[in-house]
């Protein structure tokens, strides 16, 4: 049937033989040695009613990172003090699966999935509205970490449409350009909407259906996911299996990574206020892919802009604009031998609650 694999609903359970939760239990062993099974992709959902166990199952599962889903969402609305553990959720979440020989890609990297809100919704409603499923609103979790932009529901403010659609954009980014394995949910990249409702399961009608029509609608932010997608390939370091280490791996006088913060210094990872993060990588430590780049990150979730310098670029390279949110579309995210040079090169204006991507070659 080409079926790539399984994934496990509330898979916590079935690590629970009449007691706490073990990675050793007996249906992880009986996979494990399945001729067949053992070899197929096998993903947890890793939490059921009574225990969290992300980062806790066997070396050959991948698992739905929620806390990876949990940071990104508040860093995104521009909740304070979500930079540390942002940082490591970029990264593919070591401190979850690097210690028992798992790599990067076991994390399953998600911000909206079939429960809860879409991701149009995520940046329209503080609220949950699950009125239509009759149960007083009282179904569906109240923690959502959500943000309206400034207006509860549809609303024809041109400011407000605006700056969920960047937001929307932000989230991809944040998504598609971390390390690990993303996973969209179907219709985020054309805006689908289950009109605030987050817990739709028992709507069989056009609450939780895709409206394809939404695809013409909102061909712009479907045009943005796309070429984000394409992006990752183009640029391979974007697709990084293994962890990065902040050390020059390649010999090239270039750590794989290296944070900065908005003057060229170290990040003040404690300051709760901030709510900028930098970043550089090193393209020549990713194979089958360009040998001589490195990709400059900004993540801006202050209401303020903020000017970063940059790094002066190894090599003679110059910096030039492949992403910047803040952007109409269409220039919001650059076509390959598109991209514009920065000047003046030392500096770039990270507009409010904007991405923006550098590439140096």
């Amino acid at each position: 049937m080409h079926v790539d694999g399984f994934r496990f609903d509330l898979a916590s359970v079935l690590g629970r033989e009449g007691g706490p939760f073990e990675k050793s239990a007996s249906f992880f062993d009986a996979i494990s040695q399945d001729p067949v099974l053992s070899r197929v992709k096998l993903i947890a959902e890793p939490w059921d009613l009574g225990t969290y166990q992300v980062g806790n199952f066997p070396v050959d599962w991948s698992e739905w990172n929620g806390r990876f889903r949990d940071t990104v969402r508040r860093f995104g609305k521009g909740d304070g003090g979500q930079v540390p553990e942002l940082g490591g959720r970029l990264t593919g979440s070591a401190d979850l699966y690097g210690d028992d020989g798992r790599s990067a890609y076991n994390s399953i990297n998600f911000i909206t999935c079939h429960d809860g809100f879409t991701l149009a919704d995520l940046v329209t409603y503080n609220e949950k509205h699950n009125e239509a499923n009759l149960e007083g609103n009282r179904d569906g979790t109240n923690d959502n970490n959500s943000w309206n932009c400034g207006a509860e529901g549809p609303t024809d403010d041109a400011g407000i449409v605006r700056l969920r659609k960047q937001q929307i954009k932000n989230f991809a980014c944040s998504l598609l350009f971390a390390a690990g394995t993303p996973m969209l949910l179907g219709g985020d990249e054309f805006m689908r909407t289950q009109r605030g409702n987050n817990n739709a399961y028992c709507q069989d009608n056009e609450i939780s259906w895709l409206d394809w029509d939404d695809a013409e609608r909102s061909r712009d932010m479907l045009a943005f996911f796309r070429k984000a997608i394409a992006l990752c390939r183009r640029f391979p370091v974007l697709q990084c299996r293994k962890f990065f280490t902040g050390r020059d791996q390649n010999a090239n006088g270039i750590p794989d990574i290296r944070w900065f913060g908005t003057n060229l210094d170290e990040p003040a990872w404690q300051d709760f206020d901030l709510r900028t993060l930098c970043y550089q990588l090193d393209g020549s430590e990713a194979v089958n892919g360009p040998r001589e780049y490195v990709l400059f990150i900004v993540f801006n979730a202050d209401y303020r802009a903020r000017s970063v310098r940059i790094p002066k670029p190894p090599c003679g390279k110059i910096w030039y604009r492949v992403v910047d949110t803040s952007l109409d579309a269409g220039e919001d995210i650059a076509d390959p031998g598109r991209e514009l040079p920065i000047d003046p090169p030392g500096h770039y204006l990270a507009n409010p609650r904007s991405t923006v991507v550098l590439v140096g070659r």
